[in-house]
């Protein structure tokens, strides 16, 4: 396991590597807030590359450092590398589903 960072509700991976099957997105979103209306996103978005894959979301931040925002959270800073991003799940006794900040 790589270096793991914690956004809200969103949490980032340093991986060594990208999955081979990858679906390039057009965006640098990394997670939108169901409640708030708010999305965890990559403020140099221009410095990365975001994919989507059967086994979720990967990110590769390209050459320099990029900076994660989100309206109620502090800013975290991600260095070149891999990363994979997802958004952890809780059990409730009305079954499993996804956290939401």
């Amino acid at each position: 396991m790589g270096d793991l960072y914690r956004h809200g509700d969103v949490l980032i991976e340093a991986m060594p590597s990208l999955p081979p099957k990858r679906e390039k997105l057009g965006h640098a979103i990394l997670a939108h807030g169901e409640l708030t209306g708010h999305c965890h996103r990559i403020k140099e978005s221009s410095e990365v590359d975001l994919y989507q894959t059967s086994a979720g979301t990967f990110l590769h931040v390209r050459d320099r450092s990029v900076t994660v925002v989100h309206e109620e959270h502090t800013a975290i800073k991600l260095s070149p590398g891999y990363y994979r991003v997802w958004r952890p799940r809780e059990y409730t006794p009305k079954g499993i589903q996804v956290v939401r900040d």
